[in-house]
């Protein structure tokens, strides 16, 4: 009886939820803005610095082409912050009505979804922010969240007035005129990044979208650099310049058993236990090598739970031979043999049956249709980019569909999911997207 009372008091819950806010920390306070304000979040440093501007504005950023004004929150209200140049700052895109900018804030937590009737009205102790840019406050597990309203802080007459005096005709003037000033600087970067996005889909069917961005211009000013030093062209001329360019995007242990460190940090990112079976659904395994890493893994750390791994890829010898997987001693590394995995025939090792029997290998084109279980981990590493860009939103949403509640999505290293229910995890160089 208690069960079904609980059950419907979730209920009630669930339906209670009608606004959803994004937060995040400023000066060890915890702030938030409504999800609907928020384009995107991304992590940057390098922004293009322009003399005259008011201290808050630290630049500006190209955002896929769209020139934006960075504004560092925690100086606009004369917040005390421990500045490291070199780390990347959590920024958090805003999209108001006659504005797109980026926020810098101290660091992106969650999405929460809150009910609109327990949203209170501000109070002049909350935060080191002045009460008229708080749209109100609300509790959540036991966090008090002030809700900032950015459509006032970025769109009424005056901005900050009490701390800076300064007219919005005066803030709008300095950052057009910092946006003009970087706008011909950028042009002929623009051209030649956007002739290389062109040339890998047609060399490599590779395509830079949201999921890859941020790398892809981080690669760009690399390869630009380095071709410019070597006095080489920077545009792509050949399948080799491609490849070239594309070698630091894949992920560590690519057609390979994941390798000690790698296996260390994704047994700290899981759950201390799972209830049930667990389902894994591993997409373009190749030859098997990231299928075994991840069956021998989820042994280690969930001796006792049934597992099962739907191992796919679109390559037909790759699938057909993955089931007997022969390895040389020197491509084990040490924790396959120190958990008793694998076992030797003659010259070499194969994984023993109790690990083969926790994976299914299937050919599959996950671009069809796909019916599985709803799943517990999703690992889909290097392969979304190389799907059209509406492809790659479908496949997320699928994955999103396919988790369960508080199930991890394993992407590329230098890929991030698209939409906003994806809560980023990460110890070393392993990184998981939860889903929230």
């Amino acid at each position: 009886m208690n069960e079904v009372i609980e059950n419907r008091e979730e209920e009630k819950i669930k339906k209670k939820i009608d606004f959803k806010i994004v937060t995040f920390s400023l000066g060890g306070k915890e702030y938030a803005i409504d999800i609907m304000k928020v384009k995107e979040i991304l992590k940057e440093n390098r922004f293009t610095m322009v003399p005259n501007t008011l201290p808050f504005v630290k630049g500006v950023y190209n955002l896929r082409g769209e020139i934006i004004p960075i504004i560092d929150l925690r100086e606009m209200f004369m917040i005390t912050v421990e500045e490291d140049a070199e780390k990347e700052k959590d920024i958090l895109i805003l999209r108001l009505p006659e504005l797109v900018l980026g926020v810098v804030v101290d660091a992106i937590d969650k999405v929460v979804g809150i009910a609109k009737e327990d949203i209170q009205p501000p109070h002049p102790l909350f935060g080191d922010v002045n009460v008229k840019y708080i749209s109100g406050v609300v509790e959540v597990e036991g966090k008090l969240y002030i809700i900032l309203d950015v459509d006032r802080i970025f769109g009424e007459e005056e901005v900050l007035s009490a701390s800076y005096g300064k007219k919005k005709e005066e803030i709008t003037e300095r950052v057009e005129r910092v946006t003009e000033v970087a706008k011909p600087a950028k042009q002929d970067e623009e051209l030649d990044f956007s002739f290389i996005k062109d040339t890998l889909i047609a060399l490599k069917s590779f395509y830079i979208t949201e999921v890859n961005y941020e790398w892809a211009r981080r690669r760009y000013r690399e390869w630009s650099d380095l071709r410019r030093e070597a006095s080489e062209p920077v545009q792509l001329e050949s399948v080799k310049d491609a490849e070239e360019f594309l070698k630091p995007f894949f992920s560590p242990y690519t057609s390979k058993l994941w390798g000690d460190d790698y296996h260390n940090n994704l047994l700290a990112l899981l759950p201390d236990e799972y209830s049930g079976v667990i389902q894994v659904w591993d997409i373009g395994c190749g030859k098997g090598y990231e299928a075994y890493s991840i069956a021998c893994i989820l042994r280690e750390k969930y001796g006792k739970n049934v597992i099962k791994v739907w191992a796919n890829d679109s390559d037909l010898l790759n699938i057909s031979m993955a089931p007997n997987l022969v390895l040389s001693q020197v491509e084990i590394p040490q924790y396959f043999i120190k958990n008793n995995f694998v076992e030797k025939y003659e010259n070499d090792y194969r994984f023993k049956r109790e690990i083969k029997d926790l994976i299914v290998f299937e050919y599959h084109d996950i671009t069809h249709l796909n019916e599985y279980p709803e799943m517990d981990l999703i690992v889909a590493r290097d392969l979304i980019s190389f799907l059209p860009p509406e492809e790659q939103k479908r496949m997320i949403a699928e994955f999103s569909d396919s988790l369960k509640s508080q199930g991890y999505l394993m992407l590329g290293e230098n890929e991030v999911p698209i939409g906003s229910e994806w809560k980023r995890v990460s110890e070393g160089n392993v990184v998981l997207y939860r889903k929230e």
